[in-house]
């Protein structure tokens, strides 16, 4: 049986890899078989960091520098990533999951269904409640949606009650979350939105 892939997508900065963190000790204590891929331009910060944190084995942790917008080898030509997942299932009989990372400039990244099964849309309060009104792909397309960094709002100026209704509205009622990882508010929840989806036996 083949891994499970998801996708967590969004503008750099949103707090992406921030999320992984705080997701790993949730999966591992569901006891959920997973690994993560990362993709970058040129470099492999990302993978390097997630290696370093000490949450997770450094050999379940994949980097793919994709020589161009990250975009690119998630959407238009998800080869990279794809062979990079299988190596990762190949290396780790048993795998269950891979979380597929990327970041981005705008909100345009979306993951080609070739590449993943369900995928995740972050953006974060400091980037603009004005977000969801702009309705890029990312925000209407993605299976979720997170707005993560909730305790920045009363810092940056932003309502999140109206920025999250304002979601809502944009998204029809297709499903999203609120987020801090840094709390580790909403990371059950986004632990459960994903194991509902993809893992059906590894509720909580």
């Amino acid at each position: 049986m083949t891994a499970a892939r998801i996708g967590i997508g969004g503008p750099v900065g949103s707090g992406k890899t921030a999320l992984i963190e705080a997701l790993i000790p949730v999966l591992q204590r569901r006891g959920v078989n997973f690994a993560v891929i990362t993709n970058d331009l040129v470099t492999a910060e990302d993978a390097e960091r997630l290696r370093r944190s000490g949450l997770i084995d450094p050999d379940r942790v994949g980097a793919v520098e994709a020589g161009a917008c990250p975009h690119t080898v998630i959407r238009e030509d998800p080869t990279l990533n794809m062979l990079a997942g299988d190596r990762m299932e190949a290396a780790n009989p048993g795998l269950e999951l891979i979380i597929y990372e990327s970041g981005g400039d705008n909100l345009a990244s979306t993951f080609s269904l070739d590449l993943v099964d369900w995928w995740i849309f972050v953006i974060d309060v400091a980037g603009g409640d004005d977000i969801p009104r702009k309705r890029g792909p990312g925000v209407l397309r993605c299976d979720l949606l997170v707005i993560n960094k909730t305790d920045l709002a009363p810092h940056v100026g932003v309502d999140l009650h109206s920025m999250l209704a304002e979601a809502t509205t944009a998204r029809a009622g297709k499903p999203l979350l609120a987020t801090n990882a840094r709390s580790g508010e909403g990371i059950e929840a986004l632990a459960d939105a994903i194991t509902k989806a993809v893992l059906f036996s590894k509720a909580a």
